[in-house]
């Protein structure tokens, strides 16, 4: 947990709530930030193999707003160490996270991995950028090969991040992560079968 984003959450209700059940003095040292965080090769690494992560953003009304976000594996890019950015598909047309940015622009993000049990939360400002304004840019984070309508291009410039801790995270893996498990298992089964085949021929037919 860096010190950036223990000073941008801890406000003075957080403080008097650490004060009251006694952890206020456990992160005490680790505060001090100079600036914002930096993202750095374990962060890159992280962000660029993830193919979702949650988004929340802030009302008018001061209701929060989370929102699932997904593309193909690295479709969050790395423009700089002190920014990111992805492309946003065309999806219900609600434009919730679109329209709280445009009042807003204060973030939050939230990559997972499952099967690893790892998570990194990140804080940033987020703008968009029209595809019409600036189509160069939006096709620098759109991805060719993925089948989806691009409309614009969100970009986050980054305040802090945190890792967390793998507690209470249950591992779950998708069809990618298993396909070299279930690939070799079924080659092991027909290896098998063709075996059984082999030594049901030369013993004159199947047993019975």
């Amino acid at each position: 947990m860096t010190a950036r984003f223990l000073e941008t959450v801890f406000t003075p209700a957080v403080l008097a709530a650490q004060a009251a059940n006694g952890s206020r003095e456990a992160f005490t040292h680790r505060l001090g930030a100079d600036g914002p965080d930096r993202i750095g090769e374990p962060e890159a690494a992280f962000i660029g193999a993830r193919d979702s992560f949650y988004l929340a953003s802030v009302t008018e009304t001061g209701w929060p707003y989370m929102q699932h976000r997904g593309g193909p594996p690295g479709f969050v890019k790395i423009l700089d160490p002190a920014t990111i950015g992805f492309a946003d598909f065309r999806g219900n047309r609600q434009y919730i996270s679109l329209g709280n940015a445009s009042a807003d622009d204060r973030v939050a993000l939230f990559f997972m991995d499952y099967a690893r049990r790892a998570r990194l939360k990140l804080l940033g400002r987020m703008r968009a950028v029209d595809a019409g304004s600036d189509p160069d840019f939006v096709a620098l984070l759109s991805d060719a090969g993925y089948k989806a309508r691009v409309e614009r291009a969100f970009v986050i410039s980054v305040e802090a991040f945190e890792w967390n801790c793998s507690q209470h995270i249950t591992p779950r893996f998708t069809a990618a992560d298993l396909a070299p498990s279930v690939h070799a298992m079924r080659a092991r089964i027909a290896e098998l079968e063709a075996a059984l085949a082999e030594r049901d021929a030369a013993a004159g037919g199947p047993a019975g």
